[in-house]
């Protein structure tokens, strides 16, 4: 089974792609990069800049599923949510459009999965993907980390069916 792991941003959404056997013991790291995107370009032009690279790198790796991280918001940092979620929702369309399946884990479920403590450092995250993947260097930067370690949160629990549930946007009431 072949795992896209992204983590979403608007200047930076890093992707891990793995091949897993199905048993989800093994994985191998297929490729590895990020997209960056001028923060200075509008909004609309920074989106389609993301789906354009998105949706060349989904190509080029045909993923079986792509894994996220769902999004959290806090309060003081609404607006940066806001704008996760227009990142993210771009990330959803491109797999809905090729009809690949998207799961989500939490930011601590994939920290707990990868390094045994679910607030783990940035640092704690990228040593324990060299780790798990044999790599000789950690790898840079945390957005690369941070998305290979979603993919190797998604590829553990594939035994696990009920913690595949595909993402899902909560219906408007």
């Amino acid at each position: 089974m072949r795992i896209l792991g992204i983590d979403p941003g608007l200047r930076c959404t890093g992707y891990g792609c793995l091949d897993v056997e199905t048993s989800g013991v093994a994985a191998t790291l297929v490729e590895a990069g990020v997209f960056r995107i001028d923060a200075r370009l509008p909004l609309p032009t920074r989106l389609s800049t993301l789906h354009s690279d998105l949706d060349a790198t989904i190509e080029d790796l045909s993923p079986d599923c792509i894994v996220v991280e769902s999004l959290f918001a806090r309060y003081q940092r609404a607006r940066t949510a806001i704008m996760m979620g227009h990142a993210r929702g771009v990330i959803l369309q491109a797999a809905g459009a090729r009809s690949i399946q998207v799961l989500d884990f939490t930011a601590t479920a994939v920290k707990k999965a990868v390094t045994g403590n679910g607030h783990a450092t940035k640092l704690q995250v990228q040593e324990a993907v060299r780790c798990h993947l044999g790599l000789l260097e950690r790898p840079e930067p945390h957005d690369v980390s941070d998305a290979i370690a979603v993919a190797l949160c998604a590829s553990w629990r594939m035994d696990q069916p009920s913690e595949l549930a595909p993402s899902s946007l909560p219906e408007a009431g």
